[in-house]
């Protein structure tokens, strides 16, 4: 079972994840949660351990029970103008952007956070798989990420990106090689293949 809380459970804390940070294509996706210790959170763990029919479930269901949420993204051009690592940070703050609810701490899963605003924040290596309101922003970010995949690429079968979701795998760098690369595509992540 996760915690609910760091250390301090009389906070409102905001957890905050990212995906697609990896991806050759498209943005970088990121969610902030704010989640209600009385609220049953037995089904939310880290995104990348729940099939995708379940996690869409899970999806909905955080969606409509937790106390707010915000979902943010940097596209491929700020992904090749900023870096991934600040892109991945601009994400993260519009995600936060997006709460209605005040909040006292950020959660962010991993080891580095640009600071938003004046809020005090604290980074958890692994958080997905300690804190709820972390895995619940993992869930809801790789599920708008992937809901990007589908919008634009359902029909276009040539980089294979409804199974590889844009990461780099053999059959996409094959594809690349093939097809060249798609206005949606990293340049900085594809310098080697133009």
């Amino acid at each position: 079972m996760l915690d609910t809380f760091y250390k301090y459970s009389n906070e409102i804390q905001v957890g905050i994840d990212e995906a697609g940070k990896g991806c050759m294509i498209g943005p970088v996706y990121s969610a902030a949660v704010i989640w209600d210790k009385d609220v049953d959170a037995s089904e939310i763990k880290d995104s990348k351990k729940i099939s995708r029919k379940k996690r869409a479930v899970i999806r909905k269901y955080i969606e409509e029970h937790a106390i707010d949420y915000g979902v943010g993204f940097a596209t491929n051009l700020e992904v090749d103008e900023l870096n991934i690592s600040n892109a991945t940070f601009v994400a993260m703050h519009r995600a936060l952007e997006n709460l209605k609810t005040p909040f006292d701490r950020i959660m962010v899963d991993g080891n580095r956070f640009k600071p938003f605003q004046c809020q005090v924040h604290t980074c958890v290596v692994g958080g997905d798989n300690k804190y709820v309101n972390i895995a619940a922003a993992s869930i809801l970010a790789k599920e708008y990420h992937d809901d990007w995949i589908k919008h634009h690429f359902e029909n276009d079968t040539r980089y294979n990106l409804m199974n590889n979701k844009g990461y780099g795998t053999k059959a996409h760098l094959e594809a690349i090689r093939e097809f060249g690369i798609t206005d949606f595509h990293r340049i900085t992540f594809c310098k080697k293949f133009i």
